[in-house]
């Protein structure tokens, strides 16, 4: 990827108690991070994200699920005594991560992912803008 998705991520930050926000590909590499965040503590939080979301995807059926329904991973969360770590899945091969404090509104801060997700596939899909030559 070529252009910096960055910025879109902080729109996650503005729920209260929110901490920090990364875009993680499938295979484990950051996407892009929030301004926060340093670039290697991103990188081995992206490789971690990438292996949560892998074994709760090894799970699945561990809930129980009933006959033939799709399984389908939604989301992982992980608890601390320092707060909490949201994963869902930002679309095809790209997952959002983020951090929180234990104070925050846990349903906030999934809505605000979801709506952030909905941002993220769109910028995802769409190629780069061009700059026009104007010299011609």
């Amino acid at each position: 990827m070529n252009y910096d998705l960055s910025w879109m991520l902080d729109s996650a930050l503005e729920v209260p108690e929110a901490q920090h926000a990364i875009l993680v590909s499938a295979d484990g590499l950051l996407m892009a991070r929030s301004k926060d965040v340093g670039k290697d503590q991103a990188d081995t939080v992206a490789a971690a994200m990438s292996g949560i979301q892998s074994l709760s995807r090894t799970v699945v059926d561990f809930c129980g699920v009933p006959g033939n329904h799709r399984r389908q991973w939604r989301q992982t969360l992980v608890e601390f005594d320092h707060g909490w770590v949201f994963l869902i899945s930002a679309g095809e091969g790209a997952y959002l991560a983020v951090s929180a404090t234990p104070d925050v509104d846990m349903a906030e801060i999934t809505f605000r992912m979801q709506q952030l997700v909905g941002q993220l596939g769109k910028a995802l899909t769409a190629p780069p803008r061009e700059i026009a030559d104007t010299k011609a």
